[in-house]
């Protein structure tokens, strides 16, 4: 892999910036965790080099004077939102991350329940989290958020809220993903912190948009490809040109909810500390790419996977044709095509060739290998032998598991098991290498070769089982597919 992001510098320079923000406030401060925490992806995927734990280690350093709340929104709850890159609900990764917060030693204090309108599905997971001891509490949805700015700022508004009891002066507000709510349980907390006498700060720390990005450089407008579920917009920000005179890149969310946050702040200070929305930011990381072009480069190719994900889940009867419409935009605007991704080129003429189902994955030298589907595997499972094959140098007319090894697999799948499917799986390939591994060599080095498909690039010309989906994350490869359905056999 093609490093573009210095990571080192990155912890180092972030770090000295956060805690500088934090001594700008004195008693209590309310920082907004956007994006992951310790398995930021997408960071890692557009900026080649950044660790998806950075943000962890970083904060790891603050864990005994910080405490974590974590928020979801009601209607992610009653849609039963998934999160993506993990494939697990925002209901059940509000619970994978306090887990991990607190095995990596930081304290989670409660969960908040934000655009809550008496959902059934919101009480009943409220009940289901306090039947576990986690404090959970109710923001409301406020009508005319957020441009009404004198009823938010009222009794009315984030005074109707309830208000979330903390312990320690740093407050670090994260959520399973964007949209969930985190700046208004912010700014809610500041004006009932304010009620009750206490005079909290607040600071943004948000990788996404890169502020001292140009508006269209493909990081920023991989980011809009990311959120085009939420409509969020890339754009420059007015307040920041206004105060400075100097172009900064926010988004639209973020720009419409200052006047609300400026109002917050003159009534509990008397005046503002922040002229922009760009100000409230403490994000360091345009300040840490060292190779300009890797990251470019990178982020083209997440736009494109973004497009394939969106068509993807169009196919399997998602209404959200709306999303993938702005992805394509993108891609027209940033003169971005689907066969700018090599693998996609390579797979769909292997398809043309063989009439099969077919896939591709590019090693990191350049080299591109391919696989087709045949009766006794799927192309992916094909593709992965193919390619540990290569790496550890064995031929590629030997076969690693024997035709007799496979058949009772395949009989145990279809007549004890009741599946449709024969072809094995990745997952069942990896298996039967293992097996075989004991008494033979060959199987021992293919084998050894799985940490070389860190980071690579994949795709396959039919969408994918979620068995081999899993597996190719965990091996680190990142996948893109056609909006096919797999053949009958």
């Amino acid at each position: 892999m093609k490093y573009g992001f210095d990571n080192d510098k990155y912890i180092r320079t972030q770090s000295e910036h956060i805690k500088e923000r934090i001594a700008q406030f004195q008693g209590k401060l309310y920082l907004e965790l956007g994006g992951k925490l310790f398995d930021d992806h997408h960071a890692s995927r557009v900026l080649p080099g950044f660790r998806p734990d950075s943000k962890l280690r970083m904060l790891s350093q603050l864990a005994s004077q910080a405490e974590i709340v974590i928020v979801i929104s009601a209607v992610d709850i009653e849609r039963n939102k998934i999160r993506q890159d993990l494939g697990i609900t925002y209901n059940e990764d509000v619970l994978r991350l306090r887990h991990e917060f607190q095995t990596h030693g930081f304290m989670v204090g409660s969960v908040v329940i934000t655009h809550y309108n008496g959902q059934s599905s919101a009480d009943l997971y409220r009940r289901r989290l306090e039947s576990l001891g986690i404090k959970t509490y109710y923001h409301y949805t406020i009508e005319g958020y957020p441009n009404d700015v004198a009823l938010i700022d009222s009794d009315k508004g984030f005074g109707r809220n309830d208000f979330v009891e903390t312990e320690r002066p740093l407050v670090i507000v994260t959520a399973p993903g964007p949209g969930s709510g985190k700046m208004a349980v912010c700014l809610s907390q500041l004006y009932n912190e304010h009620k009750r006498g206490v005079c909290a700060g607040y600071a943004k720390f948000e990788t996404f948009p890169v502020w001292n990005l140009p508006l269209k450089h493909p990081v920023n407008v991989a980011y809009e490809a990311a959120t085009a579920d939420l409509n969020d917009v890339n754009e420059i920000d007015p307040y920041h040109m206004e105060a400075y005179n100097e172009v900064a890149i926010n988004y639209n969310r973020d720009v419409e909810i200052f006047p609300v946050l400026t109002s917050i702040f003159d009534g509990i200070y008397g005046t503002c500390p922040y002229k922009s929305p760009t100000d409230m930011g403490v994000n360091m990381v345009g300040m840490c790419i060292s190779d300009d072009g890797v990251c470019r480069e990178a982020s083209r190719q997440e736009i494109i996977r973004r497009y394939y994900t969106a068509l993807n889940k169009m196919a399997m009867g998602a209404m959200n044709e709306a999303e993938v419409n702005k992805i394509r935009l993108l891609m027209q605007k940033a003169q971005i095509t689907t066969e700018e991704r090599s693998t996609t080129v390579a797979a769909k003429k292997r398809a043309q060739e063989s009439g099969n189902e077919s896939s591709a994955i590019e090693l990191s030298d350049g080299t591109m290998i391919t696989a087709g589907s045949s009766p006794l595997l799927g192309t992916c499972a094909s593709l992965l032998l193919n390619a540990i094959k290569h790496l550890a140098g064995i031929d590629h007319n030997l076969k690693l598991i024997p035709q007799d090894f496979i058949e009772p697999i395949q009989k145990t799948k279809v007549e004890y098991l009741g599946g449709n499917n024969p072809r094995l799986h990745m997952d069942e390939v990896l298996v039967a290498l293992s097996v075989l591994s004991s008494r033979d060599a060959n199987c021992r080095r293919a084998l050894a070769m799985l940490p070389e498909l860190n980071g690579l690039q994949a795709h396959s010309t039919v969408m994918l089982s979620e068995v081999d989906k899993k597996i190719l994350k965990k091996l680190g490869i990142s996948l893109t597919c056609d909006p096919a359905s797999k053949k009958k056999i």
